[in-house]
């Protein structure tokens, strides 16, 4: 974010505007405790630190990636100017933080509350992460969680659709719904059916297996309802939907099948570390609330 402002400041100079930009993400990141470290008084700076404001210190690493995010974006590099700005962009910041913090805008505002904890979950979740589980936790994992190893049916579906937008399309929409069906299991062409009684699909239906939550996206639950119930091969009745009329036809038909572990690890790993990273949150929840000086109501309203 500093570096985004940095780069309108260099064109654009100080002013009104700059003072205005960052106040919440400023204000988030100091209540998490991610800004700086405390200094310890008295004249000077210490090692590492670049400036120091009301006993915060900004650091030399702190400064020096936004100059490094600066100049990345600029051919001709970051001269000592641009380098002032930088440091005087990250005084202004550490101000404005502060002063939100006076303001409590960390508890009232709702924006920064959400962002608060959102940036602090992922802080826990982040450091309860494992670089990378090894091979038997994942095949534990695995055993725990067989539904992860089951593919989803999948059909393949064409359709012959026919619009009906309003009460007046109806009729006309129905009969040639009911002249697709008969065309098409009287042997006549799919294609042929389809262009010659047929619409153009708002959303076209691949030529492809796809489970059925896919294929929801594409039929609509009617529909779908109609060609679950479908056998290979067979051609529906006219179905009506809030669109118009589908005449469907399963091409084939996949029953749920097992898939190797090594064709889903991915899968199984994030959940692995989806799962310990809630167990994380919750674990440091419980320490947060058994610290703090929680009081409820013995009735809610």
């Amino acid at each position: 974010m500093v570096v985004a402002d940095l780069r309108a400041t260099v064109s654009s100079r100080p002013g009104t505007a700059l003072l205005a930009l960052g106040a919440a993400t400023g204000v988030l990141i100091a209540a998490a405790g991610l800004v700086g470290h405390a200094g310890t008084g008295g004249r000077g700076l210490p090692a590492g630190a670049v400036a120091r404001v009301n006993g915060q210190l900004i650091t030399a690493d702190e400064y020096g990636r936004v100059v490094a995010g600066l100049a990345a974006d600029r051919r001709d590099g970051v001269d000592a100017e641009m380098r002032r700005q930088v440091l005087g962009r990250l005084i202004d910041e550490e101000l404005l933080v502060e002063r939100g913090l006076e303001l409590g805008l960390a508890r009232r505002d709702a924006r920064v509350r959400k962002d608060l904890t959102a940036a602090v979950i992922d802080t826990v979740v982040a450091a309860s992460a494992d670089p990378e589980p090894s091979p038997a936790d994942v095949e534990a994992f695995s055993r725990e969680r067989p539904d992860l190893l089951r593919r989803p049916g999948r059909l393949r579906v064409r359709q012959v659709w026919c619009r009906a937008a309003t009460a007046a399309d109806d009729a006309p929409a129905r009969a040639r719904a009911r002249e697709a069906a008969e065309r098409w299991r009287h042997g006549e062409a799919f294609d042929a059916v389809r262009d010659a009684v047929g619409d153009a699909e708002l959303a076209p239906l691949p030529d492809a297996l796809l489970p059925p939550a896919k294929l929801l996206d594409y039929l609509g639950p009617t529909a779908l309802r109609a060609a679950l119930a479908l056998e290979p091969g067979t051609v529906s009745d006219p179905v009506r939907s809030r669109t118009g009329y589908h005449v469907l036809q399963v091409v084939e038909r996949r029953d749920d099948d097992d898939v190797p572990p090594a064709e889903v690890r991915a899968e199984l790993v994030a959940e692995l570390r989806r799962r310990r990273g809630e167990r994380a949150l919750r674990a440091y929840l419980d320490g947060l609330r058994r610290r703090g000086d929680v009081e409820t109501a013995a009735t809610l309203p």
